[in-house]
């Protein structure tokens, strides 16, 4: 089922925009595919909500992306609950939070037990050795999914980098890069493509953070 995305915010409150038991099954199989940490359960949840079932609106799954970075707490299972709330309510946003996080939780303890029962066998440590390329291949592969549809700018680009270089590099913390961001004054060349739109300038930041 596709539902446009111009009708989640007029239909928040007094109906559900998709069938909840049709969210349930999403949201339960966006869980298994949520590797590699924010990154990963970011783009998966952008290709699955927005690309692929057209739910929410890429400008509002930026906007709520932006929101989720400035709060304390993992962002990507805020940014579901949000969006679980905008389809289904209280519900909904239930759904997804418990939904989101279930699987993993319970892949953590499969790993940790069979770590603490045969962590020292040359088969299991080759095994755990194996996951940390497969992890970063995920991740760079997220950054690109949805970077390429965020950073739709140079300046945005430029925001990203700068602003992973002060996050990794020089220990800034988020707020303060938030916020000088958003200082920044911009022309009318870059105003008329949305390259200083809040969302986005918040947006460019999450990506490489």
């Amino acid at each position: 089922m596709s539902t446009q995305p111009a009708t989640v915010a007029s239909a928040v409150g007094r109906r559900d925009v998709v069938p909840f038991r049709t969210a349930v099954r999403t949201w339960f199989a966006i869980s298994l595919q949520t590797f590699g940490g924010p990154a990963g359960q970011i783009a998966v949840m952008q290709r699955t909500l927005v690309e692929d079932k057209s739910w929410i609106g890429q400008q509002r799954f930026n906007h709520a992306l932006s929101y989720c970075v400035l709060l304390p707490g993992p962002k990507a299972q805020q940014l579901a609950i949000y969006i679980g709330w905008l389809l289904n309510g209280t519900a909904g946003g239930l759904a997804a939070g418990t939904l989101f996080v279930l699987p993993g939780v319970l892949a953590l303890l499969a790993l940790s037990a069979l770590y603490v029962a045969f962590g020292t066998t040359t088969a299991i440590v080759g095994l755990f050795a194996g996951l940390a390329p497969a992890v970063v291949a995920i991740v760079a592969q997220a950054v690109w999914r949805v970077g390429r549809r965020s950073l739709t700018h140079p300046a945005l680009i430029a925001l990203a980098v700068a602003s992973f270089a002060a996050l990794a590099l020089f220990a800034v913390p988020l707020p303060l890069v938030i916020a000088s961001e958003r200082s920044r004054r911009r022309g009318p060349a870059l105003d008329s493509r949305g390259a200083n739109s809040p969302s986005r300038c918040a947006s460019a930041t999450a990506i490489l953070s």
